[in-house]
């Protein structure tokens, strides 16, 4: 009776000596050219049908950010204005009187410096009563970014 060990084990029994090797040449294992083409284009195919929505979902999201920041800075200098009388000299006094942390983004223009300034409307004093983004454009409904 022929044994054969195996990872440590004997086997043992009829047909034990045999192991079966692949041939080097044979189909078993692997993909054809063909196969990986079509999975490639079928990959290609999704691809052009989800990055256009991903797209317009980071433009949509900057729209409701720099609409969100707007409303929270005009909020802010509006608290301002109610608890002194005034409208802040600048924005960052909004931050050194800690009526703000930070001043915000602006998602479109990715910069907190590009913010425009609207003076108020004499007799008022102070120097921010409004602010508006600076970005070129308009939103996907076709509003400009300078009218929020």
């Amino acid at each position: 009776m022929e044994s054969l060990i195996v990872s440590g084990r004997r086997l043992a029994g009829e047909g034990a000596g045999r192991v079966m090797v692949p041939a080097v040449g044979s189909r078993g294992a692997g993909f054809t050219l063909i196969e990986l083409l079509v999975v490639m284009a079928i990959v290609a195919l999704l691809m052009t049908l989800a990055l256009p929505r991903y797209f317009s979902s980071l433009q949509h999201s900057r729209e409701v950010t720099l609409e969100q920041n707007l409303r929270s800075v005009r909020d802010t200098i509006d608290k301002f204005y109610a608890d002194r009388g005034i409208y802040p000299e600048s924005l960052q006094q909004l931050v050194d009187e800690r009526y703000l942390r930070a001043l915000p983004i602006d998602p479109v223009t990715e910069s907190v410096e590009t913010w425009v300034v609207v003076p108020p409307e004499p007799p008022a004093k102070g120097g921010v009563a409004d602010i508006r983004s600076s970005a070129a454009g308009a939103t996907h409904d076709g509003r400009a970014y300078a009218e929020f």
